[in-house]
């Protein structure tokens, strides 16, 4: 029963796992740079949100989604994509921060943490629904066909 469920979640649990990596390392970044040194929110919130897309592509490409893409354009257009769609959801996570920080006046460093962490679970569930549908849809490994 337990493989069962391995078999059929993998993907999730896996997405789960690496969605943690790259939200600490977002709001590592984040954190260090914008209540650490006093840098600008939205810089210190564009600059954390490549360092975890970063780490997110390569995680999900190898361990979640099982890309298998190998030539250099296949490469080119996956990571395209996935950094576009990642864009769309860096607004999403810029509006959140900029409400709950600037709007919101939550500007304590617990205060931001708590935003950015809300944050950070609003954007997971968008990546997974982008990477799973629309990200690595056609080039998943044969377990996933």
């Amino acid at each position: 029963m337990i493989k069962q469920l391995w078999s059929k979640y993998k993907s999730i649990i896996a997405y789960l796992f690496w969605g943690v990596v790259t939200t600490v390392v977002n709001l590592a970044v984040f954190q260090i740079l914008s209540p650490g040194l006093h840098w600008n929110v939205e810089v210190a919130t564009v600059i954390a949100w490549f360092a975890s897309v970063l780490v997110a592509y390569f995680t999900n490409k190898v361990w979640v989604f099982g890309s298998h893409y190998t030539t250099v354009s296949d490469f080119l257009v996956e990571i395209l994509r996935f950094f576009f769609y990642r864009g769309l959801t860096l607004v999403i996570d810029m509006v959140i921060t900029y409400v709950g920080i600037q709007v919101l006046k939550f500007d304590t460093p617990l205060q931001q943490f708590i935003v950015k962490f809300i944050d950070n679970v609003i954007v997971v569930i968008a990546n997974y629904i982008f990477s799973k549908w629309l990200i690595f849809k056609d080039n998943r490994g044969i377990e996933d066909k």
